[in-house]
């Protein structure tokens, strides 16, 4: 089966409590790629990269999240992997826009 990218919006208390690393361990495990980061309105943007099964293993992670985290809300939309602007390899944490 093909390789899905999604793009995430996760949103609750997802900034100042270790999400973006969490998500970036999590990614390397399952051997998903793209990037992830902290947004100016308080949510936490993601584009991941690969396997169905492991994008379904990281969705689920992302609900959990850190201990420290609350998720209210997630957001999914499939991206086009060519307009994704994804890294070579692993999951890069970029700056907030």
């Amino acid at each position: 089966m093909s390789d899905r990218t999604l793009r995430l919006v996760i949103a609750g208390r997802v900034q100042g409590v270790g999400y973006r690393d969490f998500v970036q361990s999590r990614a390397q495990v399952l051997g998903v790629t793209g990037w992830v980061r902290n947004r100016r309105d308080g949510t936490v943007e993601a584009v991941v990269s690969g396997p169905p099964e492991s994008l379904d293993e990281l969705l689920a992670a992302c609900w959990r999240g850190p201990p420290a985290a609350r998720v209210a809300d997630i957001q999914i939309e499939p991206v086009a992997a060519a307009d994704a602007e994804l890294p070579a390899a692993g999951l890069a944490i970029r700056p907030t826009p």
